[in-house]
């Protein structure tokens, strides 16, 4: 499955999966592409916190997760869900920013402070899902 990558992209939502460093940028992408169809159409504001959220969810579902991710975007008048999906079920790590090494340590922060709610569920599978939502 090395380098798979599925997108789709319709009005109401938007889903993209991958398991290469390449998702990554699929997934902003898709996260855009999301973004440009919703109505009213968010700010740039607003979309460029949804593709951070969607890059640090995808990226550390990549990194830590078990290397795929499946991202699925949804919309409600006040809010966009970022759903990310991986195979590993054990709950995202808060540490401690690394400020002088470049180890990270910054992603799950500044989802946190992104997001106006931010859970953690088992599934699909033995993986889990990180939901973040995001006030409109």
């Amino acid at each position: 499955m090395k380098g798979t990558r599925i997108t789709d992209v319709t009005p109401g939502t938007g889903v993209s999966a991958g398991d290469s460093p390449e998702g990554i940028h699929e997934a902003r992408d898709t996260a855009r592409a999301f973004t440009g169809e919703l109505v009213p159409a968010p700010g740039s504001g607003l979309v460029d916190t949804i593709v951070l959220v969607v890059s640090e969810l995808v990226t550390n579902a990549l990194r830590h997760g078990g290397g795929r991710y499946r991202l699925e975007l949804s919309a409600a008048p006040d809010s966009v869900t970022v759903a990310v999906s991986d195979p590993n079920p054990a709950p995202p790590r808060e540490r401690a920013p690394d400020l002088d090494g470049g180890g990270g340590g910054f992603g799950w922060h500044m989802v946190r402070g992104m997001a106006r709610c931010l859970a953690v569920t088992p599934g699909p599978g033995p993986g889990k899902t990180v939901y973040a939502v995001v006030a409109r």
